[in-house]
């Protein structure tokens, strides 16, 4: 019993020791100055924070822990969190600025003629559409063309056996609870909101841009809601596909 006892007393400690909360600033590589509102995420544990007007934050991690850093218009950062920077809480992390050419935008506003036949033809059609499900809440699929057999194809991505989804997901249950915990934190999701290239999403999940939109494709989002979308609102289209598709084959 004393041995028992002394080993869950060990794990405890080792546990308690290794979750500890780390802390650091973050400067501009150039400046030397402190940047507030740098968002870093603990993708090993998926949680989130953000610094503070002097740069500073703090977050709960433990050795081999990945932290990322993301602030708009810099390099995003990738550090491996060591037993020195928990055991003396002093690190300092820079950030490079990148360099945008902005290149000439040509702008061609609608050439009304005032014939509607001939206006209707001209003018841009959002060709997706959204189809509801009864006895789920009303979010609806988006189909992305104007083709008949397009419903049949949004239900049938339901119904059918979800390769893609299983494939991605299935083999390891990891993700999907990355999925939850990254949904219920704030500080993740106010990042997200912001943010329209997917590489915290890649990331944080560890998957490709292409493995993104092939489950977004197959649970049938048009390529409009792909292009436009925020990756909070990605996010909310694969965590809701993945929960409609286990609901309708319980």
């Amino acid at each position: 019993m004393r041995k028992i006892w002394g080993m869950l007393f060990i794990i405890v400690s080792y546990t308690c020791i290794g979750q500890e909360k780390f802390s650091a600033v973050v400067k501009n590589e150039t400046t030397g100055l402190a940047m507030p509102s740098v968002h870093i995420l603990n993708l090993t544990q998926v949680i989130g924070t953000i610094t503070d007007q002097k740069g500073t934050f703090e977050i709960q991690a433990q050795t081999n822990d990945t932290l990322y850093f993301s602030y708009l218009g810099y390099k995003p950062l990738k550090i491996a969190v060591t037993n020195d920077m928990i055991k003396f809480g002093n690190a300092e992390f820079n950030m490079t600025e990148l360099a945008f050419a902005l290149e000439e935008i040509v702008v061609r506003p609608y050439q009304l003629t005032g014939y509607l036949d001939i206006d209707v033809r001209n003018a841009p059609v959002n060709t997706a559409r959204r189809y509801s499900i009864s006895g789920l809440p009303n979010r609806g699929y988006e189909a992305g063309n104007q083709n008949p057999s397009a419903i049949s194809k949004a239900f049938g991505s339901l119904f059918n056996p979800a390769d893609f989804l299983n494939n991605i997901f299935g083999k390891n249950p990891n993700q999907m609870r990355k999925l939850k915990k990254m949904r219920e934190d704030d500080e993740i999701k106010n990042l997200l909101a912001t943010k329209f290239d997917r590489q915290v999403l890649i990331q944080l999940l560890g998957i490709t841009r292409l493995d993104i939109d092939e489950i977004l494709r197959n649970c049938s989002y048009s390529d409009a809601f792909m292009k436009e979308a925020n990756d909070l609102q990605i996010l909310e289209a694969i965590s809701k596909c993945y929960e409609e598709y286990r609901i309708l084959n319980l």
